[in-house]
């Protein structure tokens, strides 16, 4: 089974043929929603949306934690978290699509770890490489196959938010290595490494970040609803080839 976090502008699978929608219970409280099982061409999909159905759950406020416990039960064999950036870098402009291959914390207060208990055993898990090398790889091939251009690698930022970035804190981003920057990469790559998923994030820059390009000298708001609507159609068409053409044949 392939499971899906949807994020700004994905709310939904326009062509997945639900079958059952079920509200999941975990040891840290309330997902973001109600998880939407069904499938794509034959395949098994779940979708979460990470905002929660009507995206009213600000990026800071997520429950990562129970969202990825919740995942983790049921056993997905890869996790596609789409997930709305700001470009840093010059060449990524709005709507273009990139799969990130490293990653810089810098949210703070959120609950970003399994084993935060003093009655288990301390607990340290390698972060090196923050996602699934297999599951980017699949990603890149789907988008290969679907014949939409994707940025191979590339450091996410990952801010606390909900308010958007300064220009300066864009140059100390990037002087830090940073490409593109969101809100809700961290923790929830942590935690899925914590738990051993197959994750991996596919990201769509839906505006220039702060200070650059024709976010210069302000974001422009409403046309990041037109970038990401636009984007999300290839999202769609990138997983939808996922599960033709890469084998996602098996529901563990």
């Amino acid at each position: 089974m392939l499971a899906i976090i949807g994020g700004s502008g994905m709310a939904q699978l326009s062509y997945l043929e639900i079958a059952h929608r079920q509200i999941i219970r975990t040891p840290y409280g309330e997902p973001s929603g109600p998880f939407t099982f069904g499938n794509v061409n034959g395949q098994d999909i779940v979708f979460l949306a990470r905002h929660g159905l009507g995206h009213t759950i600000p990026p800071h406020q997520i429950n990562y934690r129970a969202n990825v416990w919740a995942l983790h039960s049921l056993k997905p064999k890869f996790v596609v978290a789409v997930a709305a950036v700001g470009g840093i870098r010059s060449d990524l402009k709005p709507g273009t699509l990139i799969i990130p291959s490293q990653i810089i914390d810098y949210t703070y207060g959120r609950d970003f770890t399994f084993f935060d208990s003093t009655e288990q055993p301390v607990t340290h898990v390698d972060f090196t490489y923050p996602y699934c090398t297999v599951t980017r790889e699949k990603l890149l091939e789907a988008a290969r196959q679907a014949e939409e251009p994707v940025i191979d690698g590339g450091v996410y930022a990952a801010m606390q938010g909900p308010r958007l970035e300064t220009a300066a804190e864009i140059n100390r981003i990037e002087r830090d290595g940073g490409d593109i920057v969101g809100m809700t990469g961290m923790p929830e790559a942590a935690l899925a490494r914590e738990l051993g998923l197959n994750y991996a994030t596919l990201a769509v820059v839906a505006n220039y970040a702060a200070g650059r390009g024709t976010s210069i000298e302000t974001i422009p708001l409403k046309e990041i609803y037109t970038v990401l609507e636009e984007a999300m159609v290839r999202v769609r068409n990138i997983i939808e080839y996922w599960v033709q053409c890469n084998g996602n044949k098996t529901s563990t």
